[in-house]
Parts: structure tokens; C-alpha cells; sequence
């Protein structure tokens, strides 16, 4: 009897033992599948982030937005009429140097009918006056130099007399190259709308090549300018700093570009890294930075960088857009991102002083940073590596808290890139490096002198001129701030 007892305790065993087995099996499947089924809702939260992607939680344009982007908010009727408002200042045409007068005098007078003297009398009030702008029947003024010919009446030699070949080295004044470099760089007009204007406007016929000729001399006239704008740019204490994709010859790089008081910089370079950086704001970095978080810009020092809380708003919608986990960190992110700029508009208008606004951001940095060493354990992953991020750069979050001039945003370089923007979408960037150079400096001392309120015409003609007789350029800054 023992022996067929045992043989069904092996047997009962053998059994329990297949059934661990296929157990834990079952348990291996479920958990894997319990771990692929998670990646997948992060995959599809993910995607439908994605999907939910437009300007106010990310870097894309307004202009791009999709259409199931939320709306801006619809600002409420104020109640008054369109235009000007009572009490603003107007934007009234001035008066300009006249080129003709036509006087308007009345001949008899309007209450008995006497007849009026046609000059003025000491008492008379001065004449009203309205002018007539209208465009000459033919713009350009064309100069023609003739070599003439005289026959010695001694020997019969037919003596020629020749243009200097300053003269015939150009088809064109410095004002008109000017003009094309003008269309071109600050109007982002192609080579063959420019060949239309100079052509039905001006009544001058020229070729394509004739419009990159026009540039490359005025390149050429820009040459000392720009070093100049670029050492300003390098000194300046305070700066802003950003770039953009461009195209050279159809393969990607980067305009760079910085702005400071009275003066911007703009470079083209091959790369978005480091070295760019320092190509554009010099080997030592001098002054304090305005930028985004993007890594180059990692070879300043934290005490001399201010990030721009622009970016990092959209970054906060991004994760209360996302749900979830990361939602309380968004919303605790934009809360402060409300509170901070409450505070900065209270001094800029003059109800805080520095030590003011630096009292009132305390409570508002002690809460982010709190919310951000909360989110290191979140269990979003990105959202948790993006508050790792922001917590190592930190203290750059509030330089502007205690440098004079910064400013908490990057709004500055962006404004001032966005031209080059949309060349490039115009034009989809250069062919050649002549023509990067045209760019970088076409850009730099426009953007410069409208800081600075000057003529940009004018000193193109001028720095023209100069080029042609072997002078120095203009100076383009005479200042650093």
C-alpha cells in the first residue's frame, strides 16, 4: 500500500510543481505586458501632447499653429471708435523743403468786394500751407562722360581723350548701389523684383548679376562697420543672444545674432555649438547674457546669464496641457510665471525700487524651486528630467532681479531676429559665402542704425562713396553700453 501512496504523492507533486511553473510564467507575461501596456499610454500620451502642440506651449510661430489650437482670448469691446484716441499724440506728415510754391491769393474781398493788393501787408497772418508729394517723371539722374577725339591739325593724329577709369569702373552711383542693397536687405526684395523696381521705378535697366554685384561692393564698404558692431556687441555689458536655422548652398547652419543698446550683430555660422557662440560673443564672454536654455549658451557663467521665462511659460502650459502627473507642475509653474512678471511690471512702472523687487520675487523663487524639487520624483520621466534642468541653472532665472538693465524675457534678440526670419523664408538662405556675407552684414548695420534712429539709405550711399575713393566707412557705433 506504501508504495502506490507514494507514487501518487509524486504525481500530486509533479503536478503542483507544473502549475508554479505555468504560474509564474503568467506572472512574467502579465508583468511584461503590464510594463509594455504602460510605455504605450506614456507613448500615446505622448503623442496626443504632440498633437495638442501649438504657440503658447511651445517654440512654433502663432503662424503654424494647427487648427485645433485654442483661440487667444477675445479682448472685451472697450466701447470707443476705431483710430486715433482724444489726447494722443499725432503722426501728422511734416513740413518738407518745397521744391515749387504755388500761391493761392485771394483777389477781392470776400465782405465788400474790394480788390486786394498781391503782396502781403506788415499785418497779414502767414499763409496757410498744404503740400503735394508726387515722384519725378524719371528718377535717376544719368550722368554720361564722352572721351572726344581732336586731329592734330600739325600731323593729322587723331588725339582721344580718355574717361578716368574711376569712372568707368561702375554703371552705377553710390546712392542707386546703395538702393539695391537697401531692397534687398532691409526690404528682402529677390533679385528680380529688385530688377522690376530699378527697372519701372527708377527708369534704369540692369541684369541679375548687376544686383549681386550691387551687393558684394556694398559688402565690401560694410566690412569695417561690421567689425565694429561686432567688438561693440563683444564689450557691452548687457546683451541679448539667439539664432535661427539658415541655408547655405542647401545645407543647414545657423544665423546667429546679438543685440545691446544702439547695436546689433548678426553672424552666419556652419554650427550651432560652442564655437559658434564664442564667434559671435568672443572667446571670453564678457557682460551678462540674455538667452534660452539651449546648451550652448552653457560656457557662461550662471551669475552672468538671465534666461528667458517667455520660454519657460510655454515650457509650464506644455505639461498642464500634457495632464497627468506633470499637470500640478505646470499649473505651480505658471502661477509663478504670473507672480514674477505682476511684480516686474510694479517696477517698471515705479511702484517697486530694486530692493523691492527683490524682496517681493523671494516667496516666489522659494515656491518654484520647492514645485521643481517636487517634480525630480514625478512619475512623468521628461517631466521629471525637465525640472533637473532648470533647477541646474537656477540662480540664472533671476539675474534681472539685480543687474540693471536685464530684463526677464528674450523678447529683444527675438524681435530683432525675426527679419532675418523671414528672409529666410523668402529667400531660403545663400548660395555662396559672399553671399552669407552680404547677409550678416546687410542685417548688422541695418538693425544697428535703426536702433540708433539714423537714415539707413544714407549711410549706405555714404559708406559707398567712401569704399570707392579708399576712405574709412562711417562710423556705425560710436558708443558701448
Amino acid at each position: 500500500m506504501d508504495e502506490p501512496a507514494c507514487a501518487g504523492c509524486r504525481e500530486r507533486d509533479a503536478i503542483i510543481a507544473e502549475l508554479k511553473a505555468r504560474i509564474v510564467t503568467l506572472e512574467q507575461r502579465l508583468a511584461e505586458q503590464d510594463r509594455r501596456l504602460a510605455e504605450q499610454d506614456q507613448r500615446l500620451a505622448e503623442l496626443e501632447a504632440r498633437l495638442r502642440t501649438n504657440s503658447s506651449n511651445s517654440s512654433l510661430p502663432p503662424s503654424a499653429n494647427p487648427p485645433s489650437a485654442p483661440k487667444p482670448p477675445a479682448k472685451p469691446p472697450t466701447g470707443r471708435k476705431p483710430g486715433g484716441q482724444p489726447g494722443h499724440a499725432g503722426h501728422g506728415r511734416p513740413r518738407l523743403p518745397a521744391d515749387q510754391i504755388v500761391p493761392h491769393v485771394p483777389a477781392h474781398c470776400e465782405r465788400c468786394q474790394a480788390a486786394l493788393p498781391a503782396e502781403p501787408g506788415p499785418t497779414d497772418p502767414a499763409p496757410t500751407w498744404h503740400q503735394v508729394a508726387e515722384l519725378p517723371s524719371t528718377l535717376a539722374v544719368i550722368t554720361e562722360h564722352q572721351g572726344h577725339a581732336r586731329t592734330c591739325p600739325g600731323c593729322g593724329h587723331v588725339n582721344w581723350s580718355r574717361i578716368p577709369e574711376e569712372v568707368l569702373a561702375h554703371g552705377f552711383g553710390p546712392k542707386l548701389t546703395a538702393a539695391i542693397a537697401f531692397l534687398s536687405g532691409r526690404c528682402h526684395a529677390s533679385k528680380r523684383t529688385i530688377e522690376e523696381i530699378v527697372r519701372t521705378l527708377f527708369g534704369v535697366p540692369l541684369s541679375l548679376g548687376s544686383v549681386s554685384n550691387a551687393e558684394q561692393e556694398v559688402a565690401a564698404a560694410l566690412e569695417q562697420p561690421y567689425a565694429q558692431a561686432q567688438a561693440a556687441v563683444e564689450q557691452a555689458a548687457v546683451k541679448n543672444a539667439d539664432e535661427t536655422g539658415w541655408a547655405l548652398a542647401g545645407k543647414l547652419c545657423w544665423m546667429w545674432m546679438a543685440v545691446a543698446t544702439g547695436v546689433a550683430f548678426f553672424k552666419i555660422c556652419m554650427g550651432r555649438g560652442r564655437q559658434a557662440l564664442r564667434d559671435l560673443l568672443g572667446n571670453q564672454v564678457r557682460g551678462t547674457v540674455g538667452s534660452d536654455r539651449w546648451t550652448a549658451y552653457r560656457i557662461i557663467d550662471l551669475v552672468a546669464r538671465q534666461l528667458c521665462w517667455a520660454h519657460l511659460k510655454r515650457d509650464f502650459q506644455k505639461w498642464v496641457d500634457f495632464g497627468g502627473p506633470a499637470a500640478p507642475l505646470g499649473q505651480a509653474g505658471l502661477e509663478a510665471v504670473r507672480k514674477l512678471f505682476a511684480v516686474w511690471r510694479d517696477f517698471r512702472e515705479g511702484v517697486l525700487d530694486r530692493p523691492g523687487l527683490q524682496a517681493a520675487l523671494d516667496p516666489v523663487s522659494q515656491d518654484l524651486h520647492a514645485a521643481l524639487e517636487a517634480g525630480l520624483s514625478c512619475p512623468n520621466k521628461k517631466a521629471g528630467r525637465f525640472c533637473g534642468n532648470v533647477l541646474t541653472v537656477y540662480p540664472a532665472l533671476w539675474t534681472f532681479a539685480r543687474v540693471e538693465g536685464v530684463e526677464p524675457t528674450n523678447n529683444r534678440a527675438e524681435r530683432t531676429l525675426r527679419p532675418a526670419v523671414i528672409w529666410r523664408k523668402i529667400s531660403f538662405g545663400n548660395h555662396s559665402q559672399a553671399g552669407c556675407r552680404f547677409v550678416e552684414r546687410i542685417l548688422t548695420t541695418v538693425h544697428t542704425l535703426q536702433l540708433q534712429n539714423r537714415q539707413v539709405l544714407a549711410y549706405l550711399r555714404d559708406a559707398v562713396a567712401a569704399h570707392r575713393s579708399g576712405q574709412p566707412a562711417p562710423a556705425l557705433v560710436t558708443t558701448v553700453a
